[in-house]
C-alpha cells in the first residue's frame, strides 16, 4: 500500500469542511455560537433589559464596557460574569 502524503493544503481544507460541519450541525439544533464582543442591541435582547437599564448598569460598573467611536460593545465573559456574580441562591 502506498503511503499518502497530507499537505498543509489538505490540512486547511480538512479543517474548514470540519468548522462548516459543526456550524451547520449548531444551526440545526437551533444553537447559535456566541460572539466575543456583543453590541448594545443584542445585549439588552440578550437579558431582556431596556436601553435605560443597560445604561445604568454602565454608569454604577456593574457591566464592563468597551467604546469605540460612536458604538459601545461588551465581552460576552463579562456578560456571564455579570450574571453569575448576581445569582441568587435561596
Amino acid at each position: 500500500m502506498p503511503a499518502q502524503i497530507l499537505t498543509t493544503e489538505d490540512l486547511h481544507v480538512f479543517k474548514t469542511e470540519l468548522l462548516d460541519e459543526f456550524k451547520k450541525l449548531l444551526r440545526q439544533n437551533g444553537i447559535q455560537p456566541v460572539k466575543k464582543w456583543m453590541k448594545s442591541g443584542e445585549v439588552r435582547k440578550l437579558l431582556s433589559i431596556s436601553p435605560g437599564t443597560l445604561q445604568n448598569l454602565r454608569i454604577n460598573g456593574t457591566l464592563p464596557f468597551t467604546k469605540i467611536g460612536g458604538v459601545i460593545y461588551y465581552d460576552h465573559e463579562d456578560i456571564q460574569k455579570m450574571l453569575q456574580s448576581n445569582k441568587i441562591h435561596s
